[in-house]
């Protein structure tokens, strides 16, 4: 299993690594610890305030593991225009899954779209958007 240090390892001589080494952090752990703020600072010779101040800009990092699967709905202009505020109601009917308000995955001509993970899921209706939820 990969470890804190190997992200570090990996991106050593990078310019501007930070980003790229949260984002593995995030990906390895779910979220981005504590400890593991630390141990980036001192690799990147940053203070933990500066890669704190990063963590907390960015509303994709996680400061806290999240026991619920995410999904993120996109709830941009596009998406409104194609029918996603027809599967909000839905989606805060879900209790067992932490759903996010995004604002564009880019995929405005086959929208609604969502995202669980790294999938983009496109041309959403009611009954795909449920079909989408039960497989959660």
């Amino acid at each position: 299993m990969a470890s804190i240090a190997d992200i570090l390892a990996e991106h050593k001589g990078r310019e501007g690594p930070l980003l790229p080494i949260l984002h593995d952090v995030q990906k390895l752990f779910g979220y981005i610890s504590e400890d593991a703020m630390r141990e980036i600072a001192s690799a990147l010779n940053l203070t933990r305030a500066e890669v704190y101040g990063v963590v907390s800009f960015y509303h994709d990092f996680r400061k806290e593991a999240e026991a619920r699967p995410v999904l993120k709905l996109c709830r941009a202009e596009a998406c409104k225009a194609r029918g996603v505020e027809a599967l909000v109601p839905i989606a805060d009917s879900q209790s067992r899954i932490k759903v996010e308000a995004i604002y564009c995955l880019g995929l405005c001509a086959v929208g609604p779209s969502a995202m669980v993970g790294d999938t983009v899921h496109a041309r959403l209706d009611s009954a795909k958007f449920k079909t989408l939820l039960e497989a959660m």
